[in-house]
């Protein structure tokens, strides 16, 4: 990386800390800035005091959840891509993340993080 290029910074809002940790080593190895946080409500605080060209979320989090997140974003058309990773596993949820503008969505059980490192490269690169 160029000392042009500044880093592109990552939101992880995810409450399974080994997940959390994880995914945060794997894409700062990457060359991605990551911030991690386990509630929504934390989540969104990072997100009204920083800009981030991705974030990866889970639906269930303590405090605000996902789609809390997801409908918050929307309200202030926000264009941001976001991942979703969740162990809801119910069509309606997909739809329902979808609907309110979640670009990728991943069932943690049936993910493997290379698949979800993938997703957040491709998309970060890919401004809107």
């Amino acid at each position: 990386m160029t000392k042009e290029q500044t880093q592109k910074k990552i939101l992880i809002i995810e409450d399974e800390k080994p997940l959390a940790h994880a995914l945060s080593l794997k894409l700062t190895h990457e060359g991605f800035e990551v911030m991690t946080t386990g509630s929504g409500e934390e989540g969104a605080t990072l997100l009204a005091q920083n800009t981030f060209a991705l974030i990866l979320t889970d639906l269930i989090i303590p405090g605000q959840d996902g789609f809390k997140i997801l409908e918050a974003l929307q309200a202030k058309k926000v264009k941001i891509p976001v991942i979703v990773m969740t162990n809801l596993n119910q069509e309606e949820d997909k739809k329902r993340a979808t609907g309110l503008g979640a670009t990728a969505f991943f069932v943690k059980s049936n993910s493997t993080l290379t698949e979800i490192v993938e997703s957040v490269k491709k998309l970060a690169h890919n401004e809107v």
